[in-house]
């Protein structure tokens, strides 16, 4: 019924699983220590790999046990011709692991360009979509400017349609006076006028608001009313009714001032 609480994880207090030690009698070789290459971490637990090479190991301990004693010479040969082939077997067997190891290395290569070249096909794709958002940000630009040249030169041609044979024209005071988008109420800048300059002329200049002598005399034309407020008291309420008696709203308001107090 109680926990325990430690200060160290679960992964940093797992150890290697134990080994216990052992002892080998004499004349005798446990196939276990044949597999004591194997470590955790390093074909423990064991895989299908592991299996296969397990088996290999046991088909050639049994072909080891079959192998003819070197007593004569027929036998030497015949054991001679036995470790040829079995050479050869190991030989193919290995050419086989080499060929899987590089059908491996090859799919892990073929994996790796392909994962580069869509990268690059992106950074491709990338690159090519910002020349064509800055081309049509420069096309729409050039657009823009062609149709402002465009609209400026229209007005040119409609301003000279208006005098086509070049007459010379005397000038028209009242359509220019009735017309308050004429030069004479909208000069432009362009014929030497600019209506910034000399601004303070527009400025209202009064002797009355500009100078204490002038405010003395506006002060003393005022009336008496202005300058001098006549502030009469409020007459008070009538409470009671000419019977004597107390109005109701009189009664409210004495009790709206005790509830307020």
């Amino acid at each position: 019924t109680l926990g325990t609480q430690t200060d160290y994880r679960d992964g940093e207090a797992q150890t290697d699983p134990y080994s216990p030690e052992y002892v080998v009698p004499s004349g005798s070789v446990p196939e276990l220590l044949t597999l004591a290459t194997l470590t955790w971490g390093r074909g423990l637990p064991a895989g299908l790999v592991e299996v296969e090479m397990i088996e290999r190991a046991r088909e050639k301990r049994a072909w080891e046990a079959t192998l003819p004693a070197m007593d004569n010479a027929s036998h030497i040969a015949k054991r001679k011709k036995m470790m040829e082939d079995m050479e050869r077997k190991e030989w193919a067997f290995r050419e086989q692991e080499i060929e899987k190891l590089q059908e491996v290395r090859l799919e892990v290569l073929k994996k790796l360009l392909q994962r580069r070249e869509e990268n690059q096909n992106e950074l491709d794709a990338k690159r090519l979509d910002d020349h064509w958002q800055n081309h049509q940000k420069a096309k729409e630009e050039k657009i823009k400017k062609i149709q402002h040249d465009c609209a400026l030169m229209l007005r040119k041609l409609i301003a000279k349609r208006k005098n086509v044979m070049g007459k010379l024209e005397r000038r028209d005071i009242i359509r220019e006076y009735t017309d308050f988008a004429s030069q004479t109420y909208a000069p432009l800048s362009r014929i030497g006028y600019f209506p910034d300059n000399h601004s303070e002329r527009y400025v209202v200049k009064n002797f009355y608001l500009n100078t204490f002598a002038g405010l003395c005399e506006l002060e003393a034309s005022l009336p008496d009313s202005v300058t001098q407020v006549d502030i009469k008291a409020p007459k008070p309420k009538c409470t009671t009714t000419k019977t004597g008696f107390v109005k109701r709203s009189a009664r409210l308001e004495v009790e709206l001032a005790q509830v307020h107090q």
